[in-house]
């Protein structure tokens, strides 16, 4: 098999996020449909590139209206439950493919967790990524509390961003509800203040991806993770 030396600006990693619409940990919004689940996929290369995300709405049908506010080149889906569907994880990926723009000259290596089906036993996404240069690489379950680097980096001042916006919101707003119109309204703001090269650059390194780090891990911890 062909080594291929990756660019760190073509380091990318991955991450679903579901959160429920108004949940306390976000703020004290109170929403309007309670238990509502809203997915969110982030994703940033090594060197403080982002991919503008992909928002899931529990909904069937989509309205323009609902990335009123959302980041520049931000696209939604649909599906009842707001999980996200292998369906959806394809839409994602040509999503990435045309704004990454791979080719057999310059590679690109997208690292991702393995818990959903959407990801590891999606056969069009495999076969997406083969015909598009694109190689897919899953994180060791075990590990992954310490290799997502999006998770070690982006998500913490996201989500304390996130809660500013809805505590603003709400002081401006008294006695409104929430709902997934309001979603990319408040979350742009935060997202653009943690989309930084600097966050984005700390989550590699920490998670020993880029630079490598073989000793990310001590040798206790591969005996708690069961490696």
């Amino acid at each position: 098999m062909e080594k291929i030396n990756y660019n760190p600006s073509r380091l990318y990693n991955i991450y679903i996020v579901i959160t429920l619409k108004g949940k306390k940990q976000v703020g004290t919004v109170t929403a309007a449909e309670r238990g509502a689940l809203v997915t969110v996929v982030f994703c940033m290369n090594a060197v403080g590139g982002f991919v503008p995300p992909l928002f899931v709405f529990p909904r069937k049908n989509m309205k323009a209206d609902l990335l009123d506010g959302a980041p520049p080149g931000t696209i939604a889906a649909c599906h009842p439950s707001g999980w996200i569907q292998q369906h959806i994880f394809s839409q994602w990926l040509q999503h990435f493919i045309g704004h990454i723009k791979p080719s057999l000259q310059d590679q690109v290596l997208l690292i991702l967790d393995g818990h959903y089906y959407s990801h590891t036993r999606n056969i069009e996404v495999i076969e997406m990524g083969r015909k598009n240069h694109v190689t897919i690489l899953c994180i060791p379950p075990p590990t992954s509390h310490r290799m997502q680097s999006l998770d070690i980096a982006f998500m913490s001042p996201f989500k304390t961003y996130d809660s500013q916006q809805i505590e603003m919101w709400l002081k401006q707003n008294p006695g409104r509800i929430a709902n997934a119109f309001h979603i990319c309204k408040l979350t742009c703001p935060a997202y653009l203040k943690s989309a930084t090269a600097e966050i984005s650059a700390n989550g590699f390194r920490k998670c020993g991806i880029y630079p490598l780090n073989g000793n990310v891990f001590a040798d206790h911890e591969f005996k708690k993770c069961n490696c």
